[in-house]
């Protein structure tokens, strides 16, 4: 895992096309924005595991 310190406006750059945005510090929390390319799907990790957990519940199709 990679650790970095940034300050309010700085930018952590994510191979050629995404970009994470120091936009807030606040005590421990830190706000930043995310810019992606539209087939790049973003999620919280809570949010992604349900995602998960709900596609490996529906019933598979098959060919």
């Amino acid at each position: 895992m990679l650790v970095l310190s940034r300050a309010v406006g700085e930018i952590i750059s994510i191979g050629d096309d995404i970009a994470l945005h120091i936009l807030e510090l606040n005590g421990t929390q830190v706000k930043f924005g995310i810019q992606a390319p539209s087939g790049v799907n973003v999620h919280r990790a809570e949010v992604y595991q349900k995602i998960l957990e709900r596609q490996a519940a529906e019933p598979q199709a098959n060919p």
